[in-house]
């Protein structure tokens, strides 16, 4: 293993990482947030108000 970083640059290799890791989370976030069911900024999902009935009253004690 020790020889891999005589190769590459272990400082180079982590800020390139993380730097692609950053830009991989950016991009599945824009893609989520593109779509109409996983959008979180513009309110609740289309649809889910059909699916959300309110709890039955329960008779006082």
């Amino acid at each position: 293993m020790w020889r891999i970083w005589m190769l590459f640059d272990p400082r180079r290799v982590l800020v390139a990482l993380s730097v692609f890791l950053f830009v991989l989370a950016l991009l599945i976030h824009f893609i989520l947030l593109s779509t109409g069911r996983f959008n979180w900024l513009e309110g609740a999902p289309r649809g889910s108000s059909a699916q959300m009935a309110p709890l039955p009253q329960s008779a006082p004690k």
